[in-house]
């Protein structure tokens, strides 16, 4: 007899995600089991107990994800659960804490289609601003794009909050330099005179870009939101936006709403949760091979 597709979830929160989880079932897991409230020292405890159950041959459907809320935290703990494994006795582990991972890579990569479709061109060199940026989505989207070779602004509403955050992500995120700069809100009206694209990715429910800063935007290229609950991140920007010229830009910009975003989000996660399950050796997945799919998503869906 088989042994079930076993994912076991692990959250530093006191609840799991129910959109992982029913992303993990859809994808071919059996049985998703949470837990809850991890500590990051009890990583070694839990990935021992997961490889040493189960044979060889159990445990290629056996693995583990990685949720919670802290994107350092959560990078950190998948290098942990990775120097846990006994080889040969090793799982797949995929870390997504808040969805932030796929999300983010979704976003560049959507971001990056409009400007190769309707501006010829590619993050290299762009003026990129992470408005509201100082979470773990504006954290991943500001490293993947400037691994892109953007020149990447975090804005938040203290300049001391957001330089912290521009420091973690210039440090921790890439093995390569990242030259990830910091803006206070109050100067966003500057920033934007020369931005080319915007990436909202503050709370849902509050607007990071007015219409008078979009029409004062002189090079904006592309304006992406990941806010679906009204009113939008961006003003003019609905959620099914999807390379929609951009209500009141001079500039000829486009906007991509959250939905849209979500999309690629969604297959994405798909194909790296249903990797773990195909995979004949362990892999262990984060940010950067999440933008590899939605990239690869784009390529074979234009």
């Amino acid at each position: 007899m088989e042994k079930p597709f076993i994912l076991h979830m692990l959250t530093t929160a006191k609840n799991l995600s129910p959109f992982d989880v029913n992303m993990a079932m859809d994808a071919g897991w059996i049985s998703a089991v949470p837990y809850i409230n991890v500590e990051p020292s009890e990583i070694r405890g839990l990935v021992q107990d997961v490889i040493f159950s189960r044979s060889s041959k159990g445990l290629k459907r056996t693995g583990i994800f990685i949720g919670g809320r802290d994107a350092k935290q959560a990078m950190d703990m998948l290098k942990s659960a990775k120097n846990s494994m006994v080889p040969p006795f090793e799982v797949s582990v995929f870390a997504d804490p808040s969805g932030a991972f796929t999300t983010a890579a979704g976003m560049v990569a959507a971001v990056e289609r409009e400007l190769n479709n309707k501006f010829n061109t590619t993050l290299e060199g762009k003026n990129v601003l992470a408005l509201g940026g100082t979470g773990p989505v504006g954290q991943i989207v500001s490293v993947i794009a400037a691994s892109a070779g953007a020149n990447v602004r975090i804005i938040g509403r203290q300049l001391d909050r957001a330089q912290n955050i521009a420091d973690l992500c210039n440090e921790e995120f890439s093995e390569s330099p990242l030259n990830i700069q910091a803006g206070a809100d109050a100067d966003k009206a500057e920033y934007m005179k020369t931005a080319d694209v915007v990436f909202a990715t503050g709370a849902a429910g509050i607007e990071l870009l007015s219409a008078q800063l979009i029409a004062n935007a002189g090079q904006l290229k592309v304006a992406a939101d990941v806010n679906a609950v009204p009113p939008s991140g961006i003003a003019g920007l609905d959620a099914f936006h999807d390379g929609t010229p951009l209500a009141g830009s001079n500039s000829g910009a486009v906007g991509i709403g959250a939905l849209a975003i979500g999309n690629i989000k969604y297959n994405s996660q798909n194909k790296l949760l249903k990797k773990m399950i195909e995979s004949e050796k362990p892999i262990f997945l984060h940010f950067e091979h999440a933008f590899e799919v939605a990239r690869d998503f784009i390529k074979n869906n234009v």
